[in-house]
């Protein structure tokens, strides 16, 4: 067997990553999340395993390189396959959490509507077959999950409900409006957004009668935390080992972030973010500053020599008007991975609208949250352009097909849990790369050593709250005590740490495992290290788990 049959079932089975990925053969589907459509899924996993084992890795007549990659694509798709079906049959996922299933739909519907992968009318046609299916989609979810549910997976529910009356509301009004579509299609379409709404309304009392679970359900528990270390991350190392040296890193991170912090300002850190805050472009250059920071970036990694920049032009957008008053009730990225089989000529990233007919003080507020730290830390450098742009874009030219596909951004997740560390650890680690080369300022640099302790901390979260070692409330209180944290932000990225466990070690992980690959590298080369040959070939495997690319960068083989 090739893996011709494992990517088939993905993509049947996921609908809508398929579409984020730009594979559109299910665009007017949504998956079959009821008990019996999961139990299925999961018979068909395990026979999509045996398959695997079975199978030769590569053509009789491929080369050298061509089979390594058939090696490494095989065993990351069965550790994949290993990891969905323990998901499937969890109660914390599909099973038990109504969060997932409200942005299922939503992004389903949403994927169709802010990306130009085909004529409007297309478009619109599976937009109305996707909004047709959502009742029934919506209606399961009482079977699947039945109840209770984590309260703060519930209200995160509750909150996409409400976005889903304006996404398809008003904002489906506007997308239809703005298309320009036939009286015939925009009539089917608003149909179905109605029946979609009332559904969703349908889902919300449904869901604000649910009685609470205990607290010990937001953790997804020990067992299950150890695979997606083990399976999905390839780490090697044991969790109590983890633990230990990320809680003496955060230690060490906090104190240097003080020291810098007293070093800059005499106020310390909350000096530091005001003065940080009133640096922001005028309205008039908002979304200009973002494309010319994104060139200074650009010229700033090619004149260092850090990486081979695959041309890939970003253009700064506002949100488009048909999402932008439902963006903030959903898990809305102002930047979404292209899609590697879709290509448009320029990608947009969304960026929050700044507008002249704002009244001046939200029009402050605005700029002042993206102020020129932000745009460049965050929008360009981490985002935009060498940290996530860059990677995708070598992603796409990999001979591995999962490392093509495993990081594209879907409706609460990437595609493949596989490709985290990569992805995020390359961002993470682009960042320090600028800062290596002198592209930050001292206060940028303050606020990037406060990123770093953030990303520490999430990792203890990670690590401590799915074994059972931490409670929700006690995550949210780490936040808000060590890293100083807003309680709302602590709490909103305490339960997302609960809902999706392993993805936030993952942004360490993909760091650390950079930093050290490269220091392991430079020591065995010596005088022939370079940065671009170095990160070119951490690259060109695409977005698979870093433990793995180190040892294939080793000269290491896979059985």
């Amino acid at each position: 067997m090739t893996l011709d049959a494992f990517f088939e079932s993905y993509y049947r089975l996921r609908p809508v990553n398929a579409t984020y990925t730009g594979v559109h053969d299910h665009d007017d589907r949504l998956p079959d999340w009821s008990p019996e459509g999961l139990d299925a899924a999961a018979d068909e996993m395990r026979s999509l395993r045996r398959d695997l084992a079975r199978a030769p890795a590569a053509h009789p007549a491929a080369s050298d390189d061509e089979r390594t990659f058939a090696r490494v694509d095989r065993a990351i798709a069965d550790a994949f396959l290993e990891i969905q079906i323990a998901e499937t049959e969890s109660g914390h996922f599909a099973r038990g959490n109504p969060s997932l299933w409200a942005g299922e739909a939503l992004f389903s519907v949403l994927s169709l509507m802010t990306r130009d992968f085909a004529p409007a009318g297309e478009r619109i046609e599976a937009a109305a077959a996707r909004l047709a299916a959502i009742p029934g989609f919506l209606a399961s979810a009482a079977r699947t999950i039945g109840s209770p549910a984590p309260a703060d997976w519930v209200r995160r529910a509750r909150r996409e409900c409400e976005g889903a009356a304006i996404l398809f509301g008003p904002g489906v009004d506007t997308w239809l409006d703005r298309a320009r579509a036939s009286d015939a299609l925009a009539s089917l379409a608003r149909r179905h957004a109605d029946s979609a709404r009332r559904a969703f309304e349908a889902f919300d009392t449904w869901l604000a009668a649910l009685p609470p679970a205990p607290p010990e359900r937001y953790a997804c528990g020990a067992e299950m935390l150890d695979l997606l270390l083990a399976r999905g991350h390839w780490c090697t190392r044991s969790r109590a080992e983890l633990l230990a040296d990320v809680r003496e890193r955060l230690d060490d991170a906090l104190a240097r972030h003080d020291e810098m912090a007293r070093a800059t300002a005499p106020g310390g850190w909350p000096e530091v973010q005001e003065r940080l805050a009133v640096q922001h472009p005028r309205a008039t250059d908002y979304y200009a500053a973002y494309g010319r920071v994104w060139e200074a970036c650009r010229c700033e990694a090619e004149a260092r020599e850090l990486v081979t920049w695959i041309e890939h032009p970003i253009r700064y957008v506002p949100i488009p008007p048909e999402t932008r008053d439902a963006a903030p009730y959903l898990y809305y990225l102002f930047y979404r991975s292209p899609a590697p089989f879709d290509r448009p000529a320029v990608h947009e990233y969304a960026v929050t609208p700044v507008e002249a007919d704002m009244p001046a003080s939200e029009r402050e507020r605005r700029l002042r949250a993206n102020n020129d730290s932000v745009i460049k830390l965050n929008h360009v450098v981490h985002h935009g352009a060498l940290g996530h742009h860059v990677q995708n874009a070598h992603a796409r030219r990999s001979t591995s097909r999962i490392g093509q596909v495993a990081a594209v951004d879907c409706a609460s997740r990437i595609g493949m849990f596989c490709g985290g560390t990569l992805a995020e650890g390359w961002a993470c680690y682009a960042t320090d790369l600028m800062e290596e080369s002198g592209f930050l300022t001292e206060l940028e640099r303050v606020a990037e050593q406060h990123a770093r302790a953030r990303q520490l901390a999430r990792a203890v979260v990670d690590l401590s709250l799915h074994a059972g070692e931490m409670t929700l409330d006690e995550c949210t209180a780490l936040y808000t005590d060590r890293v100083g944290m807003p309680a709302p932000a602590a709490r909103a990225e305490a339960v997302k740490n609960s809902m999706f466990p392993g993805a936030a070690v993952m942004y360490w992980l993909g760091t650390q495992g950079i930093h050290d690959l490269r220091a392991e590298r430079r020591a065995a080369e010596g005088e022939r290290f370079t940065n671009r040959v170095f990160h070119d070939g951490v690259l060109r495997y695409g977005a698979i788990p870093v433990p793995l690319i180190a040892r294939l960068v080793r000269g290491e083989t896979l059985a």
